[in-house]
């Protein structure tokens, strides 16, 4: 599956990036993921019947990679070159962004203002790639199924914390 982040890769104006339009970006990209996955993942229940995939841990893995790709984590092993290319344009919007808020970030390495920002806005990032998920879409069953809830409907995206740390699991472990 090839995680889409081309209006990532598309932002030129470096000027007027701020954590606002970088989330608006970011949400963006997860968003649009979240929808092909909803749809391809309906397509393999349809022809396979009732797998063992659950949508939510689908997503939860999709969510883990667009926090490594935030975080200058990822171990993507397609096209070098437009890998670094948007590696380069994501130091130059973070460093943009270090900039803008020198008070707060100005003692903080380029690579721990990721971590930060990604802290900070991961479960905005997690209500956009859940946006199409369906009221049955659920980690686990309920616990009058004989199993422990792990999210509420729609695979957590109106509870209060994200109900995954994938994106905390070395991508090579997921």
């Amino acid at each position: 599956l090839h995680l889409c982040v081309t209006n990532l890769e598309n932002i030129s104006d470096f000027n007027n990036i701020n954590n606002d339009t970088l989330l608006a970006e970011v949400c963006l990209a997860a968003k649009h993921e979240g929808q092909s996955i909803s749809v391809q993942h309906g397509k393999h229940q349809e022809k396979y019947g009732d797998s063992a995939s659950q949508l939510c841990t689908v997503l939860a893995r999709s969510f883990a990679d667009i926090g490594d790709i935030i975080r200058g984590k990822d171990l993507y092993l397609g096209d070098e070159e437009r890998k670094h290319l948007l590696e380069k344009r994501l130091e130059t919007m973070f460093e943009k962004i270090q900039k803008n808020n020198n008070n707060k970030l100005s003692n903080l390495s380029t690579k721990e203002v990721r971590e930060y920002w990604w802290a900070l806005n991961r479960k905005e990032v997690w209500r956009a790639i859940t946006c199409g998920a369906k009221q049955k879409d659920t980690y686990s069953k309920s616990p009058e199924h004989g199993t422990t809830g792990v999210s509420h409907e729609r695979c957590g995206h109106v509870d209060q914390h994200v109900p995954t740390n994938l994106d905390y699991v070395p991508q090579y472990l997921r």
